[in-house]
């Protein structure tokens, strides 16, 4: 995978078409309730990239989007799911907090999803015995106890 690399993404139905270019800054596994609610799976598959480098080529004025939580204490928390409305397919979150786009690695084509950790797994409902780090919730740097499970 290369900097150069522009992958292909989009809905179920494929009515909302984008690209991300290059690599992704994490490929990894989430395991709490709203990502395991969001995906309708036991465990999350995700993949973060600057915001820059995701373009909608096809169907923005199909998308639509929701933020669950959006102030939590004093501090501002932003994730807008976004999804086609069409199929309801989900499409990426956006994470303005963090500067950081989380795409669904199912929905992008020719990726190679290769997960370096797990996050939020003291919720999680699937254990794994893959060898790859387990976070009770995130890693220091992206504002968890960095404590390992």
């Amino acid at each position: 995978m290369n900097e150069e690399t522009k992958y292909q993404a989009s809905c179920f139905c494929g009515d909302v078409k984008f690209t991300v270019t290059g690599k992704p800054e994490l490929m990894a596994y989430c395991h709490c309730e709203s990502c395991r609610k969001w995906s309708a799976g036991p465990i999350s598959a995700f993949t973060l990239w600057k915001p820059e480098t995701l373009e909608v080529t096809q169907g923005q004025e199909n998308t639509e989007g929701f933020n669950k939580n959006p102030i939590s204490g004093d501090k501002e928390i932003v994730s807008n799911r976004v999804w086609c409305k069409t199929c309801g397919g989900h499409l990426y979150t956006e994470h303005p907090t963090m500067a950081l786009i989380d795409v669904p690695a199912a929905v992008i084509k020719n990726l190679t999803f290769t997960p370096a950790l797990h996050v939020h797994y003291q919720e999680t409902v699937l254990p794994m015995d893959d060898g790859l780090p387990k976070f009770k919730d995130l890693p220091e740097e992206a504002g968890g106890s960095g404590e390992l499970l």
